[in-house]
């Protein structure tokens, strides 16, 4: 079945966060922030051997880093665009109409919660490759994987930064179904360069998420957004 990916991985992230909000409300305010500081690191770490992944290359006895210019270019780029086009305020705005629409207009942490968890599980080649491959030929298996591994994740974040988490569930389907339904188009784009280099660039917008998990909100991560779709782009260009 064509989507059944996207469902899983929905469902996971719902169930993470209810699970999130059961355990969530018997901890006391410090063991919240010991926990999401906790998150923060551990997304640190996974975005770090994510990114030293494609920027370092072994050739013979010696570790070869390269792509800075990619890096640095891709990310000044997407800034630029997404301070323009303040996808992040996008983001909130959604978070805050969901908090008013589901009843929790006095939840502080919800559109926090909602952004944070959404850019989390959004942002990687899994996304994009699991729903290429649904979309295509039925197979599921790497939605299944990441469906794990985000039922995990937010419902560790939702014990912190609260049910507003749950809801990143929405952005989730919304983005993994549009690319299955468009998978007959999206693939020829998504060659080995292209998902090299969004890999790279998707691994360090979550290396930012961390950041912004461990020492509050420093960066607008939903603004970098579009350094992930440049990367794809300069996977094309002649240099």
């Amino acid at each position: 079945m064509v989507g059944l990916g996207t469902i899983i991985n929905t469902a996971a992230i719902v169930a993470g966060g209810l699970c999130g909000q059961l355990f969530g409300r018997f901890l006391q305010e410090r063991h919240q922030d010991t926990l999401c500081k906790t998150c923060g690191i551990s997304v640190l770490f996974i975005a770090v051997s994510g990114a030293l992944e494609g920027m370092l290359t072994v050739e013979g006895t010696s570790v070869v880093s390269g792509q800075s210019m990619l890096v640095t270019v891709c990310l000044a780029l997407g800034a630029l665009i997404g301070e323009i086009l303040n996808i992040e305020g996008w983001f909130e705005r959604l978070g805050e109409w969901l908090k008013i629409k589901t009843g929790n207009a006095k939840d502080k942490r919800f559109v926090d919660g909602f952004v944070t968890a959404s850019l989390t599980v959004c942002i990687g080649a899994m996304a994009i490759v699991g729903a290429i491959e649904d979309g295509i030929f039925g197979d599921y298996s790497i939605l299944a994987t990441k469906a794990v591994l985000d039922l995990i994740i937010i419902m560790v974040m939702t014990c912190s930064l609260g049910k507003g988490c749950t809801f990143s569930a929405i952005p989730v389907a919304v983005f993994q179904g549009s690319i299955t339904a468009l998978a007959q188009f999206v693939k020829p784009v998504m060659t080995e360069a292209a998902l090299a280099n969004l890999s790279l660039i998707g691994s360090i917008l979550i290396f930012c998420v961390g950041v912004n998990l461990v020492w509050g909100k420093k960066i607008r991560v939903g603004n970098l957004l579009p350094a992930v779709v440049i990367a794809v782009i300069a996977a094309f260009l002649p240099f």
